[in-house]
């Protein structure tokens, strides 16, 4: 796909930029750590405030709606990651907040939402239907109605994470994709760096991940705009059934590829993620380096988007999943050059001093060299 920025987006790179600003004296950047036994780097926002990537967006979206004179209610609907980010933002800038979750949300994230002082409201089996009981409380009340990922303020905030990858210089960046927020960022500010000094990002890939079954954005790339109601998953943050609008004409200018990740797959990545290399982390959160496992690069990087799991899911994944063990890494071939003794030692005929310790002493031998002679007449003056 092509590399440069469609013509009729309205979010670009400036707005990135400018996000990265607004948020610098709030947020901080998140860590990178090289997953040894995945072969992979990994950008740990499972780190960031609320335990995911989605507060960049959320605080982005209240700052610059603040710049603008527009002090109104926020509401937002959420699996539960925006509505946390979204609630911790507005602490800690004293802007009211409402956020409308499904009644499935995890409980770990229904309680990091009221932690903040955010007014939660639990409707719907699902993120969308969620979505639309926001949008009615929005119409009837006057509030701003603030999407999760498909909002220009939003999707630059979630851009400040490609950003910061920018100086690791990576091949290849695995992104999950839902409705496709994150995605979007990372694709806006990883393929236009190039234009802000960092030429080593030019041919970056950016690559999406979902799960078998939600794959709203596949198909909408694709050209299939059909309903479909997604599959029951781990991946909860990534569980949409209609993909941003906005995020749509980004991502098909910008997007390299996406990968279909099965169930088994993303649960498997979790527990070794768990026990391996001690990183904790939500369906979403894996979903991108259970990806990267079908993806050849010498320089690939994995966003771990959240690490919000339940205490009892977690449990129980780690009493029923085996993973696999990890093969052991390649033992260091000899160098083509080298030479084997054993080989040479084969071919060669046997050296001067093993012919002559092999060889019998004759007669004749013996008879021809004085000193021998003399040394048997010895001997046999001794038996005597």
């Amino acid at each position: 796909m092509s590399e440069a920025q469609p013509d009729d987006v309205a979010v670009g790179v400036a707005d990135v930029f400018a996000a990265q600003a607004r948020l610098r004296p709030y947020l901080r950047a998140t860590p990178l750590h090289y997953a040894e036994r995945f072969g992979c780097w990994l950008k740990l926002e499972n780190l960031q405030r609320t335990g995911s990537y989605k507060v960049r967006g959320a605080m982005n979206a209240l700052l610059a709606a603040r710049e603008r004179g527009d002090m109104r209610p926020v509401i937002a609907a959420s699996a539960g990651n925006h509505a946390q980010g979204l609630a911790w933002a507005g602490y800690r800038l004293r802007m009211p907040v409402i956020t409308v979750m499904p009644r499935c949300a995890p409980l770990t994230k229904i309680a990091g939402v009221a932690h903040w002082g955010a007014k939660v409201r639990l409707h719907g089996d699902s993120y969308d239907e969620a979505k639309a009981f926001a949008c009615e409380l929005a119409a009837q009340h006057g509030y701003r109605s603030l999407s999760a990922f498909d909002d220009a303020d939003v999707i630059a905030g979630q851009g400040t994470v490609g950003l910061e990858l920018a100086a690791l210089a990576p091949d290849v960046v695995l992104v999950p994709v839902g409705g496709g927020g994150l995605a979007a960022g990372i694709a806006l500010a990883l393929k236009s760096a190039c234009l802000f000094g960092a030429p080593s990002t030019r041919r970056v890939r950016v690559v999406g991940a979902q799960v078998e079954g939600v794959d709203a954005m596949t198909r909408a790339l694709r050209g299939d705009h059909t309903v479909i109601e997604p599959a029951a998953t781990l991946a909860d943050g990534v569980r949409v059934k209609i993909p941003g609008v906005l995020n749509q004409r980004i991502l098909l200018g910008l997007l390299d590829d996406i990968v279909i990740v099965r169930e088994a797959e993303l649960r498997e990545t979790m527990v070794r993620l768990a026990l391996e290399e001690h990183v904790i982390a939500e369906g979403a959160g894996a979903l991108a380096l259970a990806a990267g496992r079908r993806i050849a690069s010498k320089r690939k990087c994995a966003i771990v988007s959240g690490g919000n799991i339940d205490a009892a899911v977690l449990a129980t994944l780690l009493s029923e999943v085996r993973p696999c063990a990890p093969r052991r890494p390649r033992k260091r071939t000899r160098d083509a050059t080298a030479v084997d003794l054993r080989v040479v030692r084969s071919i060669l005929p046997p050296a001067p001093s093993d012919l002559i310790a092999s060889t019998p002493i004759s007669s004749n031998a013996t008879s021809s060299n004085p000193t021998a002679s003399k040394n048997s007449q010895v001997t046999e003056d001794l038996c005597a």
